[in-house]
């Protein structure tokens, strides 16, 4: 069974990248997209394109395709839907639609058929759904489900008939069925992740990533600074194993993290500290889904978004608080090895990568 999930197109594959692969960063305080080819011999990038939108743009997703990108311009509250031209990576804007002025989008992804664009509002509590039509996003929305604040982000299970939506201050997952005939979500309970062996009271889930293959899920705690394991059931939804820290345990300074990532072979996940400026790697057990800590590596000032090239190969881990992107190569054993260092801009809020075969 093939794992579909919202966080990147991460799937297995042969050890070299394809030429046609394009990084895609938010530039907020530019309000832009801005594209890179990446070089498949060392992952260096080339910037071919800059567009500019109509607000602050934040997170970023893919159609299944990969034939769109769409944005959440959180300063407006607006989605946009651009097309991708797949031999050289630049965007054209298809449409925009607007969310409530509370209803911004912190986290925006499509259901694995494409015919839908979910979003999840952080300052709004909400939960909202668009039926997605050649490419441009529809309005009105088709429903908006009002959750609690700090609604996070997106995550489809494995079998397409559950979505999670992480909530940060009421330390939950909010559990919905999905119906991808009509895009009707259902509520269907929480995973308190308050009961995670391990686990501090007001963790706070952000963003949850599935394991590419196995019954095993894993949220970047932003909160409670660390990474819980699941374990996922088709029929109950998720129920939490362990948390483990994120941090050294020497280190006392102030930390919340951000972003979680699978390797597309299944084998780590990393999760992004933001104060102690590091990735955090754990090795995942095949058999548990239980995790063991393999350190931290020193990354950018703010690590709010990292994402994994789709053979598994390097990392890109953007600084929203320095403005560039640190290139990794990711060894056998889960080491991450710096190779370079982009200069972006003013602030990188989202990195993603499409590749096109």
């Amino acid at each position: 069974m093939r794992f579909l999930f919202c966080f990147a197109f991460l799937a297995a594959g042969a050890a070299t990248v394809h030429a046609d692969t394009f990084v895609y960063a938010s530039m907020a305080p530019e309000k832009a997209i801005r594209v890179f080819r990446l070089d498949s011999a060392d992952g260096a990038l080339t910037k071919i394109d800059d567009i500019a939108v109509e607000g602050a743009p934040g997170c970023l997703t893919f159609s299944p395709s990969k034939k769109h990108l769409y944005a959440s311009l959180r300063s407006n509250a607006t989605l946009a839907a651009f097309a991708i031209d797949a031999k050289t990576g630049k965007l054209t804007k298809i449409n925009t639609v607007s969310l409530e002025k509370t209803a911004n989008a912190a986290f925006i992804c499509t259901d694995p058929s494409g015919r839908y664009l979910l979003s999840a509002s952080y300052a709004g509590g909400k939960v909202g759904v668009h039926r997605l039509k050649d490419g441009a996003i529809e309005e009105p929305a088709l429903r908006i489900l009002p959750t609690a604040v700090t609604a996070h982000a997106v995550a489809f299970s494995p079998t397409n008939n559950w979505v999670f939506v992480p909530h940060v201050e009421p330390d939950a997952l909010f559990q919905f069925r999905f119906d991808s005939e009509t895009g009707t979500l259902k509520e269907a309970g929480k995973a308190a992740g308050g009961k995670a062996i391990g686990q501090k009271p007001k963790a706070g889930p952000r963003h949850l990533a599935f394991h590419p293959k196995l019954p095993f899920a894993y949220s970047s705690d932003e909160l409670g600074n660390s990474v819980t394991a699941y374990q996922f059931d088709p029929q109950t939804g998720l129920t939490p194993i362990e948390t483990l820290t994120t941090l050294p345990n020497d280190y006392k300074g102030p930390n919340t993290t951000a972003e979680v990532k699978v390797h597309p072979n299944g084998k780590f996940v990393w999760v992004s500290n933001r104060g102690h400026d590091s990735l955090a790697g754990f090795a995942i057990n095949p058999t548990t889904g239980k995790l063991t800590p393999l350190g931290t590596t020193a990354t950018e000032k703010t690590p709010r978004s990292f994402t994994i090239e789709p053979d598994g190969e390097y990392l890109y881990a953007a600084g929203e608080g320095s403005g560039a992107i640190a290139v990794y190569r990711i060894g056998a054993q889960g080491t991450l090895e710096r190779l370079r260092t982009v200069d972006v801009g003013r602030s990188v809020t989202w990195v993603t990568i499409a590749k096109f075969d």
